[in-house]
């Protein structure tokens, strides 16, 4: 590591217009009723292409589409005040899109792979965001004209490539730790399964017939003006997930005293969301009581095991498992949103099996989402490094020799 700013490879990284480095390349095809095109979007803040259904011809208005081929700078005109935009993989089969989907090809002295990491940055957003002109959120756009003529320091393509192998190699272990993680997904799934056939055949007893049911706080105006309010933290849906908690964003709300020591989570108490998909009803997990006074919000319910014949792990593996189904089955579905309420989870069946056999099945399940949860949590790690690496690269701070593996700060 050195600070000889002499040495430096990065002395010819040049601010320069985007102009430089891309292209406009739009291929547009006209609308045929007869075929069916595969559609692709763009996610926010870089995240990839998103891969929507396809269309046939004769369903759409659209008279023409843009054709996204592989390896080309993509972004959403609408939604580029979101980082809406990415380079397109190198595998990408014949793709299309509306004409909000302009598409760049790179010049020779871009390197596709390092466009597809700057895509990735706040950098880049921010400077879609400044681009974007219009009046109202729906209504701001970032024209392609635009888009080119913003100014970014960019290095020259030896730095770019190096660049693309140093993240490339962090990427790759990111990738085999989820990889790793999704295996031990699946084997949850399986053990859950094997759950299910070993004891589907018990007698079973209705949810409510050993817990405490409880629906959680409803945001009340009134509850504003009483003398005695606290701030509490609380629990949403999405941070109540199957198998796991999400506790990276804990929101808090005022209420009064009363309430939140009347709703205040206990260590072994079971989460179930109420609402939402109809694939995630009823998808939670056990409280650890690891934020102290939380409470939890009315679209999560609190089930509270008050028999020692039932232990809460096993209850909540058998609602993850069983009760997907079930809970699919049994809740309602309005327009866009699926819910069960108290009466439907009171009645959830729960087998009736010997306290040993439960604490085994909960044991063996819970291995598999402890070991899980350390690689998705080894991954997040290497995310957050490879974002302060990228960072430091592109601000150089951090310098490469283009020589050699090594890394200067």
């Amino acid at each position: 590591m050195s600070n000889d700013q002499s040495a430096r490879p990065q002395d010819s990284w040049a601010r320069a217009p985007l102009a430089r480095f891309l292209m406009a390349n739009v291929e547009t095809v006209d609308v045929d009723p007869e075929q069916t095109y595969p559609i692709v979007g763009v996610l926010n803040r870089g995240r990839g292409l998103l891969y929507r259904d396809p269309i046939v011809g004769s369903s759409t208005s659209y008279k023409k589409l843009n054709r996204i081929g592989p390896g080309m700078l993509v972004y959403s005109r609408l939604k580029a005040f979101e980082g809406a935009i990415t380079v397109t993989p190198d595998d990408l089969s014949e793709s299309f899109a509306s004409q909000e989907f302009p598409t760049f090809a790179f010049t020779s002295d871009a390197d596709p792979d390092f466009f597809r990491i700057l895509t990735t940055t706040q950098r880049m957003w921010s400077a879609l965001q400044g681009a974007s002109k219009g009046m109202g959120g729906r209504r701001e756009r970032v024209k392609p004209a635009d888009f080119l003529s913003i100014d970014m320091v960019i290095p020259p393509l030896p730095v770019q490539k190096r660049i693309v192998e140093v993240i490339g190699a962090v990427d790759r272990q990111i990738a085999a730790l989820d990889a790793e993680a999704d295996v031990l997904d699946d084997l949850w799934w399986a053990l859950g399964r094997e759950m299910v056939a070993a004891v589907a055949h018990e007698r079973t007893v209705p949810l409510a017939s050993f817990c405490d049911i409880s629906g959680g706080l409803t945001k009340n105006k009134k509850d504003l003006e009483q003398p005695d309010l606290v701030e509490v933290p609380y629990l949403r849906v999405a941070n109540v997930h199957r198998h796991r908690l999400n506790l990276a964003e804990v929101a808090t709300i005022q209420t009064t005293k009363a309430k939140a020591e009347k709703l205040r989570l206990r260590s072994g108490d079971v989460l179930m969301n109420e609402g939402g998909d109809k694939d995630k009803l009823g998808r939670g997990h056990v409280w650890e009581d690891q934020i102290p006074g939380c409470i939890h919000q009315n679209h999560v319910f609190r089930v509270r095991v008050t028999d020692q014949r039932f232990d809460p792990y096993f209850v909540s593996a058998w609602g993850n498992t069983f009760g997907k189904e079930w809970f699919e089955t049994f809740g309602t579905q309005t327009t866009g949103i699926a819910s069960i309420n108290r009466a439907t989870l009171s009645r959830f069946p729960v087998p009736d099996v010997p306290l040993s056999v439960q604490q085994d099945w909960a044991g063996r399940l819970g291995v598999v989402v402890e070991t899980m949860d350390s690689l998705r949590g080894q991954a997040n790690s290497l995310r957050t490094t490879r974002a302060s690496l990228v960072s430091g690269l592109l601000d150089e701070s951090i310098t490469i020799d283009t020589e050699s593996a090594e890394l200067e700060v």
